[in-house]
């Protein structure tokens, strides 16, 4: 408080020179206030930022008298911070989204679609909230399209065609352009 007295006598002592000469003055005499405040870097508090933003509007060659800082020292500091600002601040960040599923529920989850592949994932999301466990149904669908694939649904689907070949008709309905540009239909059935 007391160097923004001294300043502000300087100033008035100093009305008498020129308008350049008082706002260089003035400058210089802030900057030297701070500087000799007891700290092994200068800091900048409320009554000197405020004195640069009035300084920035009434004096347009403000830049040329300021010593303590200058745009080298503003990128140096800037180019060391920033990747130490964001580093803390991704590991503030708070994980976005529900709980994390647990392995016991991923396993149910996978025996569920295993034992029922029949059952979609509103049913399994049912079955697991008559057990209790509290997750939403987007993610057991997600869990259940992870679901580890058996080889066993190729061999039923063989199975099926084997136990049932006398049973099984197929047929095709195609049609083929002659040479000379005319269709040709052709209908296959096989019994």
């Amino acid at each position: 408080m007391f160097d923004l007295l001294w300043l502000c006598v300087g100033a008035f002592l100093r009305l008498f020179g020129t308008r350049q000469d008082l706002l260089e003055n003035l400058a210089l005499r802030q900057q030297l206030a701070v500087l000799k405040r007891k700290h092994r870097k200068p800091r900048l508090v409320l009554l000197d930022r405020l004195f640069w933003v009035i300084a920035c509007r009434l004096w347009p060659n403000w830049k040329n008298s300021l010593l303590l800082v200058t745009p080298e020292t503003v990128f140096r500091v800037a180019s060391y911070w920033f990747p130490v600002y964001w580093t803390m601040l991704c590991r503030v960040r708070k994980h976005v989204g529900g709980k994390r599923t647990s392995r016991q529920v991923r396993d149910l989850i996978f025996q569920m679609v295993a034992e029922n592949p029949s059952w979609s994932a509103p049913r399994i999301h049912g079955q697991l909230l008559m057990l209790g466990f509290e997750l939403s149904e987007r993610t057991v669908s997600r869990w259940m399209r992870r679901t580890p694939r058996s080889s066993e649904s190729g061999q039923r689907w063989l199975a099926f065609l084997r136990n049932h070949c006398e049973a099984i008709a197929a047929m095709d309905f195609f049609t083929v352009p002659t040479i000379t540009f005319k269709l040709l239909y052709c209908f296959f059935i096989n019994y």
